[in-house]
């Protein structure tokens, strides 16, 4: 009883602290779920994302949102005809809140085992504390792994099949994850970018995170060699989501989700924003 009244307590906590700010209750929106392509489906909200990859044998679900995104992803896996039961895994890209606050709630809906890089285990365990960037700011129930997983280790349930790239930077153990589902006969591949962002963060002598910079500039060169014909990610903005699935809605001819020349296109505006984030910290600094 003392143990429900914990979770039950650290919900409400990270649930009003989401809806109580303007920005993340617009992420938050409630959107029709839809298949993407292939055994991939769009579960999550309008901008805080969720996906649900499907075989025959079970399900990989990626992400939780924010702890209220919870309950649509649960609904939204129901509404596409699939059974909470049968997600057999549960997959992580950070630990920050918006992607991580919803893990508990949906463990315990499916009772998948739950899949995390080493680099941000720890931080989730302890429910957010820890944040190289916010310190213990934005908390929520604590999940332990299951399993960790490291660089290329894969996540399969029968013809599902989930790579791991450790893309850090935004996070310590930040996680791209990978996939090839088929499409009218043909092979796709789909990445499913973390982050590259650094949003506040401080570049230049962080004793939090010393190694900030070079991990950025890896996971771009890292990023760069992945094949990609389907751009997701953890923000619907990275890859024009509600653009996307309104002109899917309106049954065009070609898949606009579909787009190799999307993805080369997000890293090199993302890499230009990076380095002048750090140049600018850079002269301020001298």
């Amino acid at each position: 009883m003392k143990l429900l009244s914990t979770t039950l307590l650290l919900f409400f906590c990270t649930f009003g602290l989401a809806q109580t700010n303007p920005e993340w209750r617009s992420w938050n929106q409630p959107v029709e779920p839809f298949r993407i392509a292939g055994n991939v489906y769009y579960v999550g909200a309008n901008e805080i994302t969720s996906f649900l990859i499907t075989s025959p044998k079970g399900h990989i679900l990626l992400d939780g949102g924010f702890a209220e995104t919870a309950p649509q992803i649960r609904d939204n896996i129901q509404k596409l005809g699939f059974k909470l039961s049968d997600v057999k895994y549960l997959l992580n890209s950070q630990a920050h809140f918006d992607h991580a606050a919803g893990l508990a709630l949906l463990k315990q809906w499916t009772g998948a085992k739950f899949v995390v890089s080493q680099g941000d285990s720890a931080q989730i365990a302890a429910g957010g504390k820890g944040d190289f960037a916010w310190g213990d700011k934005y908390q929520y129930t604590p999940v332990k792994a299951d399993r960790i997983i490291t660089d290329g280790q894969t996540v399969q349930v029968g013809d599902a099949v989930m790579t791991a790239h450790l893309t850090p930077g935004h996070t310590k153990g930040c996680t791209t994850w990978t996939t090839q589902t088929k499409e009218n006969g043909k092979s796709l591949n789909v990445v499913f970018v973390c982050s590259t962002s650094a949003p506040g963060y401080q570049l230049v002598r962080n004793s939090s995170y010393p190694g900030i910079v070079e991990d950025f500039r890896n996971t771009f060169s890292k990023l760069r060699t992945l094949p990609c014909d389907i751009l997701l990610g953890s923000h619907g903005s990275f890859f024009d989501l509600n653009k996307k699935r309104a002109r899917l809605a309106a049954h065009e001819d070609r898949n606009p989700f579909v787009n190799p020349s999307e993805y080369q296109a997000y890293l090199d505006h993302s890499r230009e924003a990076f380095e002048e984030q750090l140049k600018q910290q850079l002269s301020k600094s001298r």
